[in-house]
């Protein structure tokens, strides 16, 4: 069954601010406390082919279950090198799944529904689903611009709070042509070492040389190129045929 970040009716509303640019929120009665937007345990670093360190805030006080399973395919490597498979611009850009075609998890078991009063704003980050409402596992979207017509629908489980330049060049497309992928992903407790840059791929060389059949010892080319051919005999000049 493929997992998606479901299409609803639009609704309109504004961009708020990123996350970083607020305090922790207080609690609320009925609600937990979410984490200080400093505490390293609930801090997800993703080291993104695009350029740069994503860092987004986790919110186990909404989603327990997401925040402990997210940290647990993280702590395993598991993120490490996957694709974003699904990138709708004005909408979300969505990865985690190994087989690339939004079909896949971990062998991990799914997780249960922890739909929560977050909304769906630039930069939430919420878990992708099959139409289970149940069948969340290791997908994931980020989304670009406010979706809040899937609020309570998706459980959102973090918010990126630095870094969403980097995810505004994910490129897009159902598939991409040329995916942008999570080069690493990281706890901050766990002393990341700092974000290195994909070292750009080497130039086509001409490889080693060949001995060219039939021209004497000793005699080499590089390889991949072509032994010189005779040259022809020349032939009358003839006027171009394209029509000025």
């Amino acid at each position: 069954m493929r997992f998606f970040a479901g299409f609803f009716a639009f609704a309109a509303c504004l961009s708020s601010p990123l996350a970083a640019q607020q305090p922790a929120e207080p609690g609320v009665a009925g609600r937990a406390t979410p984490p200080a937007m400093t505490d390293k345990e609930n801090l997800l670093l993703l080291d993104l082919s695009t350029g740069g360190r994503v860092t987004i805030w986790l919110r186990p006080d909404v989603a327990p279950k997401t925040v402990a399973q997210i940290k647990t395919l993280t702590r395993k490597h598991f993120y490490d090198g996957l694709a974003f498979h699904r990138v709708i611009d004005g909408f979300m850009a969505q990865g985690g799944d190994p087989k690339g075609d939004g079909t896949g998890g971990s062998d991990m078991p799914n997780i249960p529904a922890e739909f929560n009063y977050l909304p769906h704003v630039r930069g939430a980050v919420s878990a992708a689903r099959a139409d289970d409402k149940d069948s969340a596992n290791s997908q994931f979207f980020i989304v670009f611009q406010p979706r809040l017509a899937l609020d309570k629908k998706y459980t959102i489980f973090g918010r990126v709070i630095d870094g969403m330049q980097y995810v505004d060049a994910i490129e897009r497309g159902e598939p991409p042509q040329n995916p942008s992928k999570i080069v690493h992903a990281y706890i901050a407790a766990d002393s990341p070492p700092a974000y290195v840059a994909a070292p750009p791929p080497p130039p086509v060389g001409l490889g080693a040389p060949v001995t060219l059949p039939g021209t004497g010892p000793g005699t080499t080319k590089p390889a991949g190129v072509a032994a010189p051919k005779k040259a022809p005999a020349p032939t009358p000049a003839r006027k171009s045929a394209a029509r000025r």
